[in-house]
């Protein structure tokens, strides 16, 4: 594999497009069946073994290492903190690398293979760890090889994919995602005794999805003369510039404020339940798969409706802003929340909300991409938004848990905050032009 800059598509003749559409090319057919359904299990696979540590499976492997409640939210909080950063790094870096990839393999599905591999090899380090230390720099490779694989893998949807089916493949994607959220969490009360099996048995099912994903995808070959990769360019991977591309800054911000408001909370559920709910670390692991279920089930039919709704009639801006409003007043109702039965009825509410948002926000982002031929490295600046909360979300929520706490953190304040970004991300999508 060979890394070079391309600012001008190499001249095609004919015979010389095996792969279908060339790199750059703006697709204009619907994809089938097949493709779709490859892409849809890619992206499960991928996030029962990525998001389970995020939601359950490293909590249950901090309290293997400390039993103090206070040491634990706040390994915890450093561990996916610094976690999140290499995710930050990773996607812009990656999506760059990936545009400039003039493999015979594609330009996309060495990175798919290779970041999933690492990222394997990584949760098994994991899985073994007996150290804080040795889990951070374990879920910080994690994360740079799962950042290698997704910012390629959002980047095929803007390579294979034409308008028409913007929000209906992303609703699927999101549904998917939010699935395999769901079985991350069953996986983690599963095995929540076994740590090898608790992440290795995630990191095979996502090394599998990923492969098969990475086989079906028509992956072009990039033809360009290339010229050397220079500092300047890789502190490039890592802008766009908002005032020249408003609407693509606009949007940036938005989907960075719903991600740090649900990664707020998201960071310290388990707690949350163990603390509030009065449950035993084990019941709370059921009740975090439950309430993820419930979550589910009233996420799929609301994302499909609204990603079909969107794609028919081309609003992209009112159904986001309106799903990140109503996200915005699920996350505060959690500071009323007194059993276990009204977590579930909120986690539907979130459900709904998140659906919505999901299918029609990314059809919305592929509208605002600044240039055809960077699809990856734009993508992977605007993933930034996806990364950067996870970083900040837990060192920030793990400080507002202190605040004015005693026996207890102050998930009151955490929630507040929280339900106060997500509404700043619904006002933030307003101010966009280009897209209705």
């Amino acid at each position: 594999m060979s890394i070079g800059n391309h600012n001008v598509l190499a001249p095609r003749t004919r015979g010389q497009r095996p792969t279908g559409l060339a790199c750059g090319e703006r697709p204009t057919e619907p994809k089938g069946p097949l493709f779709i359904a490859a892409l849809a299990l890619a992206q499960l696979t991928l996030f029962i073994a990525l998001l389970g540590p995020v939601m359950v499976s490293m909590a249950l492997k901090v309290s293997t290492l400390t039993e103090d409640p206070t040491s634990r939210t706040s390994i915890v909080g450093s561990v996916l903190g610094i976690g999140a950063l290499a995710a930050v790094i990773g996607n812009a870096v990656f999506g760059r690398l990936s545009d400039r990839t003039t493999s015979r393999f594609g330009r996309r599905r060495p990175w798919l293979i290779g970041g999933t591999l690492v990222m394997a090899a990584a949760l098994l380090v994991i899985s073994q760890a007996t150290s804080p230390e040795v889990l951070m720099i374990g879920w910080f490779v994690a994360q740079l090889g799962a950042n290698a694989a997704i910012s390629p893998f959002v980047a095929t949807l803007a390579d294979q994919l034409p308008e028409k089916q913007y929000a209906s493949v992303s609703a699927t994607i999101g549904v998917m995602q939010n699935v395999g959220i769901l079985a991350a969490t069953w996986f983690a009360s599963l095995f929540a005794t076994d740590m090898l099996l608790l992440f290795m048995a995630p990191a095979a099912v996502g090394v599998v999805g990923m492969v098969i994903y990475a086989l079906v995808l028509p992956d072009p070959v990039l033809e360009t003369r290339l010229t050397k990769f220079t500092v300047k360019e890789l502190v490039q991977s890592f802008w766009v510039n908002p005032i020249k591309h408003r609407d693509y800054g606009f949007a940036w911000w938005s989907r960075f404020l719903i991600f740090l408001s649900s990664f707020m909370f998201t960071s310290f559920r388990l707690p949350f339940i163990v603390d509030r709910l009065h449950l035993e670390t084990a019941q709370a692991a059921g009740a975090v798969f439950m309430g993820v279920l419930v979550y589910t089930v009233a996420l799929v039919p609301a994302s499909y409706l609204a990603g079909w709704l969107s794609d028919r009639t081309g609003h992209r801006k009112l159904p986001v802003a309106l799903a990140t409003a109503l996200f915005a007043v699920g996350t505060y109702v959690l500071v009323h929340v007194e059993s276990v039965e009204q977590f579930y009825l909120v986690e539907a509410l979130l459900g709904v909300a998140f659906g919505i948002y999901a299918s029609v926000d990314m059809a919305l982002v592929l509208e605002v991409l600044p240039n055809a031929n960077s699809t990856a490295k734009d993508l992977g600046v605007f993933n930034m938004a996806n990364a950067a909360p996870q970083s900040l979300a837990p060192f920030a929520g793990a400080w507002l848990l202190t605040v004015g706490a005693a026996a207890t953190p102050n998930y009151g304040l955490l929630l507040g905050a929280a339900a106060a970004a997500a509404l700043a991300g619904a006002l933030v999508i307003l101010p966009i032009k280009g897209v209705r």
